[in-house]
C-alpha cells in the first residue's frame, strides 16, 4: 500500500545523538583536539619542553646535594688534622681541607669567602680557627666541627670512657637522592600548565573563531565535547608522567621509584581534572588569549610556590603553610612524593584523590554558571 496525498507521512526519526554517532563524534572532537596540541609548538614547548628542561637543571645542580662541605684552610702542620685525613668517613668527611703556608693569602680567602676558616697550630699545641661571619651558617658549622675535633682529641688523651654517646642516622635509605624530592614538584607544575592552559585557550579559541556555536547547533552533546576535552588533557598529562618518570631515573639523576609508585597514576588523573576546571574557569571569563594567559599566570605561579614545586614550605610562617592547603597543587605533590620516593600507599594517596575531585566539581559549577557558547 502507498502512501496518497490525503494520508499523512511519517516524518522520519530524528538522527539519535547516541550510539554509532555519538562515538564517531567524540572519536574526531579528540582527534582534532589532539592535532591541534601537537601541532601548536608554543604549547609543546611550554607543556612539555619546559618543566622538562627545570627537572634537568635542578637535577643536575642538586646531583651532589647529599653532601655538604666546609672548606677550610690548613697553614703550617696541624697534628690534629693530620691524624684524621686518612680517615675516609671520619670526622673530617665534611671538611675539604688545602694546605696553606701563607697565612695572609688563606686569610684573604677566608675575608673574601672563598675559604669558610683558617685552621693554625699554635707553639703550645692551641688549636687558632680563624672564620668569617658573612655566611652565619658556615661559621657555625665550622666552628662546630673543630670544637667537635677538639673535645674528641682531649677526651681520647685523658683515656676516660664517654658517660653519652649519640647514634644518629638519615631515616632515608643510601638510594635516596635529591632527584626524587624534585621530580614530583616539577612534574606537578608540568601537568598544571598543561591541563590549565589547554582547557582555557580551546575554551577562549573556539568562543572566538564561532567554533562552540556551530558545535552547539550540530548535533553533539556538551558532554561530548568536554569528554573529549577531558581525554587529550588526560593522556597530555599521562605522557607527561611517563616523560619526566623516564627522564629522572636515567642513570645521571638515578631516580629509585618506591613503594606503590603507580598511585601517582590515578594521582595525575584526579589533578589533571581540577586542573582543568581552573581552565575552564578562566576560560569562560576571559575574552581573548592575553586575558587568559594572564589570568593563569596569575594563578599557576603562586600556586606554584606556595603548593611546594620549587621550594618547600617547611620553613615558611604558618599562615602561608595554611593558604597552601586550600590550593590543588599541595594534593598532588605531597602524595606523589610519598607514593614515589617515600613508600607510601593508598592511605596517603587515597585522601588526596578526594579533596581533588571535590575541588573538581566546585570549580566546574563556577564555570558553568559564567560558561557562554560565544562572545554574544
Amino acid at each position: 500500500m502507498t502512501a496518497t496525498d490525503d494520508q499523512p507521512r511519517t516524518a522520519p526519526a530524528p538522527a539519535s545523538a547516541g550510539g554509532p554517532e555519538k562515538a564517531n563524534a567524540f572519536v574526531g572532537l579528540s582527534r582534532v583536539m589532539l592535532l591541534g596540541f601537537v601541532r601548536d609548538k608554543g604549547t609543546l614547548f611550554f607543556t612539555l619542553a619546559l618543566p622538562l628542561m627545570f627537572l634537568v637543571l635542578f637535577g643536575v645542580l642538586y646531583k651532589g646535594g647529599g653532601t655538604s662541605h666546609v672548606k677550610v684552610a690548613e697553614v703550617g702542620q696541624v697534628k690534629l688534622l693530620d691524624a684524621l685525613k686518612d680517615q675516609k668517613d671520619g670526622p673530617l668527611s665534611v671538611l675539604e681541607i688545602t694546605t696553606y703556608t701563607d697565612e695572609n693569602a688563606a686569610l684573604a680567602k677566608v675575608k673574601k669567602g672563598d675559604l669558610d676558616g683558617m685552621v693554625s697550630e699554635g707553639a703550645d699545641g692551641r688549636l687558632v680557627l680563624r672564620f668569617s661571619q658573612a655566611d652565619q651558617v658556615k661559621a657555625g658549622t665550622v666552628q662546630g666541627i673543630m670544637n667537635s675535633l677538639v673535645q674528641t682529641a682531649n677526651q681520647e688523651a685523658s683515656h676516660a670512657a664517654p658517660a653519652f654517646t649519640l647514634d644518629a642516622s638519615k631515616v632515608e635509605d643510601d638510594s635516596t637522592k635529591p632527584i626524587q624530592y624534585l621530580t614530583p614538584g616539577l612534574l606537578a607544575y608540568a601537568i598544571a600548565m598543561g591541563a590549565v592552559y589547554g582547557a582555557s585557550f580551546t575554551l577562549v579559541t573556539w568562543r572566538k573563531k564561532r567554533v562552540l556555536r556551530r558545535l552547539r547547533l550540530a548535533p553533539i552533546s556538551a558532554g561530548t565535547i568536554v569528554g573529549a576535552r577531558v581525554l587529550i588533557s588526560v593522556v597530555v598529562a599521562l605522557a607527561q608522567t611517563a616523560l619526566f618518570l623516564a627522564v629522572a631515573q636515567l642513570d645521571y639523576f638515578g631516580l629509585k621509584l618506591t613503594g606503590n609508585w603507580w598511585l601517582v597514576i590515578p594521582l595525575v588523573i584526579c589533578a589533571t581534572l581540577a586542573f582543568m576546571a581552573i581552565g575552564l574557569v578562566t576560560g569562560s571569563l576571559a575574552k581573548s588569549e592575553e586575558s587568559a594567559n594572564g589570568m593563569n599566570q596569575l594563578i599557576i605561579l603562586p600556586m606554584s610556590f606556595l603548593g611546594g614545586a620549587f621550594i618547600p614550605l617547611d620553613f615558611a610562617p604558618g599562615w602561608l603553610q595554611d593558604v597552601s592547603k586550600v590550593l590543588p597543587l599541595r594534593y598532588l605533590i605531597n602524595p606523589a612524593k610519598s607514593v614515589l620516593s617515600q613508600g607510601g600507599g593508598i592511605a596517603d594517596a587515597l585522601p588526596s584523590m578526594g579533596i581533588l575531585l571535590a575541588f573538581t566539581a566546585v570549580l566546574c559549577a563556577v564555570a558553568w554558571r559564567f560558561f557562554n557558547w560565544d562572545d554574544a
